[in-house]
């Protein structure tokens, strides 16, 4: 059984970063994409960054310049580094492996 486990959420003041770390477990082969989601208070889920196993990555407008989605794919593994952080970033990120998706993980931006 596939299983996507996300980790590195918390609270971080404006202006601070974050890593998030995501693992498949259970998957032969790397999936071919890997993104992030994230649903704040009150809205619909959201793609925040993907990747393909090319390396070509998309991002949302809203986190351009500020956040950079990696992979490896000997450890079915996906990350998000996060940077000058907003309130407007507070969410629940979710990690989505092919057609499996993690559990989610609080990112809350607050002084």
């Amino acid at each position: 059984q596939v299983q996507v486990v996300e980790s590195g959420g918390g609270l971080v003041q404006p202006g601070g970063s974050l890593r998030l770390s995501c693992a498949a477990s259970g998957m032969i082969f790397s999936a071919p994409i890997m993104g992030w989601y994230r649903q704040g208070p009150g809205k619909q889920r959201e793609l925040v960054a993907s990747i393909t196993s090319s390396g070509r990555t998309n991002y949302a407008d809203s986190v351009k310049g500020r956040f950079t989605i990696s992979r490896d794919n000997a450890k079915r593994s996906v990350y998000l580094q996060m940077n000058n952080l907003t309130t407007e970033d507070t969410a629940v990120y979710y990690c989505r492996q092919d057609l499996t998706w993690g559990q989610g993980t609080q990112v809350t931006v607050s002084s």
